[in-house]
């Protein structure tokens, strides 16, 4: 099992670095018709501390920065909300246009049978893209004040040459300080399009994959991510061996990932996805709960849920079956709600665990 530091020798049980944008929803509609929008915060890797603190009780904060105007302030207090802490924000001034910083906005629809969902980011030029390696104290966060885990990921070290820096310094610091590091993979071509594509992307993260404990990602970002072969000509019909042969090529690669997770998403339409995953640990491979036709309200951020299950977990140093199945199970449960983040209780999540099925609770 992992060598996770003890409780009583950290002031944080998980920290996320990454940006938190504002979700506009337009909610059953379409974005090129809406007439109202209902607001919530998310973000890749903040999601993952906002459901690690809402749903399992954990001891969270996250790394990020906004121009401190009222939609930074908006961000802030839905953060709040969700109980994250905010200490480590970097508040930007404000020039009044958002020429030289700006807070990041993510139009999402959820999409409904045989339309997708659709995602349209204005994030171009934000306060946390241009984080610069020195804006963050990392040996206060890690040295002083003590991290259990953190966690980043490939969203966040693609904004910007300034962000692949930080991701950097801040996995070293960590690492040096004996915290446990996750990242998520989270291949997005259109972040990485004008700065270098695959290329650009294989140089950052082939660099940060040296310091990761825990790796995440489906099999589109292992291979556009760190060039990793699976050895099947067609990404999305990989079958269960060909994810086992990438789990194991990664790996191979790479002896430090002590463990290594995918998602495995079989879509339907939009509403209607087979969900599961599947680890590699200590050798050996486990797959987790299946939920075949799983019926789907809003599938943005399953995947940062299932790894803050999984996370979770891991922490609790459950065995890696059971770890794995926290995070399908939160994943599963995250999809039935509206907005990025997690509406399920950890009682909620154990239950589906145990196979108690969908009857009324009263």
């Amino acid at each position: 099992m992992l060598n996770i530091k003890p409780k009583n020798v950290c002031m944080f049980d998980q920290l996320s670095l990454g940006e938190v944008m504002l979700r506009l929803d337009p909610s059953e509609g379409r974005i090129r018709t809406a007439r109202n929008f209902r607001a919530w915060e998310g973000g890749g890797e903040y999601n993952v501390a906002r459901g690690l603190r809402k749903c399992f009780k954990l001891q969270t904060a996250v790394v990020t920065a906004f121009a401190d105007n009222d939609i930074g302030f908006l961000i802030e207090d839905l953060i709040l909300q969700g109980g994250v802490d905010t200490r480590f924000i970097k508040w930007v001034e404000y020039d009044g246009i958002g020429r030289a910083a700006r807070n990041g906005l993510n139009f999402t629809e959820r999409g409904y049978g045989v339309r997708g969902a659709v995602g349209i980011s204005d994030r171009a030029n934000t306060a946390v893209a241009n984080l610069k390696s020195g804006d963050i104290d990392w040996q206060h966060i890690f040295g002083e004040c003590g991290v259990r885990w953190f966690h980043t990921g490939g969203i966040f070290a693609a904004l910007s040459e300034s962000s692949a820096q930080v991701a950097l310094d801040a996995v070293k610091c960590a690492k040096k300080h004996g915290t446990i590091v996750s990242y998520d993979l989270n291949y997005r071509p259109s972040l990485w399009g004008h700065i270098g594509g695959k290329k650009k992307a294989q140089e950052v993260n082939k660099e940060i994959a040296k310091y990761i404990d825990v790796m995440l990602g489906n099999e589109e970002d292992f291979t556009a991510c760190l060039g990793l072969e699976t050895g099947s000509g067609d990404l999305s019909c990989l079958d269960i061996n060909g994810y086992k042969n990438m789990l194991h090529a990664a790996h191979t690669a790479y002896p430090n990932f002590k463990v290594i997770a995918t998602t495995l998403r079989e879509v339907s339409t939009a509403t209607i996805n087979d969900w599961s995953a599947i680890c590699y640990a200590d050798g050996e491979i486990y797959h987790g709960m299946e939920f075949k036709a799983l019926e789907i309200l809003d599938r943005v951020g399953g995947g940062d849920s299932f790894a803050s299950g999984l996370i979770y977990g891991l922490m609790q140093q459950k065995d890696y079956q059971t770890a794995l199945n926290y995070g399908v199970c939160h994943g599963a449960l995250a999809m039935t709600t509206a907005g990025d983040t997690s509406m399920a209780s950890l009682k909620e999540v154990e239950a589906l665990m145990r196979g108690v099925g969908a009857r009324v609770q009263r």
